[in-house]
């Protein structure tokens, strides 16, 4: 269990440049109480103790704003970033050096019973409020950008964005760096945004219909048959 907890903090230190000591850490990460919560909950949930374990589930979402079902199974190295709004289902399973942002759902879509929520795999990284719902799987090593809306599996080492979710990167390049096309936020340069892009699409097709028309003018014209304007 200590161990466990050491590992937590290595990771804040480790992926967050905002860490300034032990203190710090332990004191005011959000994320980091919202495990220890998760931990205890859920070893009390394995040995049978399921009231108590939401009990203490529920007191810790009081607390820290992140919801994280004691039935749910995490691995080493999970980073919970800022943490606000983050939710976790019952049937979730994420396996090491995972890294959530604020307002991210990893949630279900059926209320049958059984597994119904997602599968991340190793290294994934899920920014700022992106929904990964279903029993999907998140491949490892991917990145689920700001306010995606997963439902499908995603690949390994890709990156996805939008809504739906699509892939518009096939491979990171490396599982410790971000994807030129990732930001945890939505904040890329380089990335088209998609309302200028459908207005630039419906003023190609504009065009293209107006230069029909005026094929047609012509071709008519010089079969003596012009067309004509109907007017009221």
């Amino acid at each position: 269990m200590f161990d466990r907890i050491k590992n937590d903090i290595r990771v804040i230190h480790k992926r967050d440049p905002a860490a300034r000591g032990l203190w710090d850490v332990l004191l005011c990460y959000p994320g980091l109480h919202a495990v220890f919560g998760y931990r205890l909950a859920h070893g009390l949930w394995q040995r049978g103790w399921f009231l108590l374990a939401r009990v203490i589930s529920h007191v810790a979402r009081f607390f820290t704003g992140i919801e994280i079902h004691p039935a749910a199974q995490i691995g080493q190295g999970f980073f919970i970033d800022h943490g606000m709004g983050v939710v976790i289902g019952e049937t979730t399973e994420i396996g090491d050096n995972v890294t959530l942002y604020h307002g991210v759902t990893l949630g279900g879509t059926s209320w049958q019973k059984g597994k119904r929520h997602p599968t991340i795999k190793d290294g994934v990284i899920i920014g700022a409020g992106a929904k990964v719902l279903g029993p999907l799987t998140v491949n490892a090593n991917a990145r689920i950008g700001s306010n995606a809306v997963v439902v499908d599996d995603v690949p390994e080492n890709s990156t996805v964005v939008g809504i739906p979710g699509r892939v518009i990167m096939g491979m990171n390049p490396s599982p410790l760096q971000d994807s030129p096309l990732f930001s945890a936020y939505g904040q890329i340069e380089s990335m088209p945004d998609p309302v200028a892009k459908a207005v630039v699409c419906m003023l190609e097709q504009v065009h293209h219909l107006e230069h029909r028309v005026k094929t047609m003018e012509k071709n008519g014209a010089a079969n003596g048959n012009p067309l004509q304007e109907k007017r009221p």
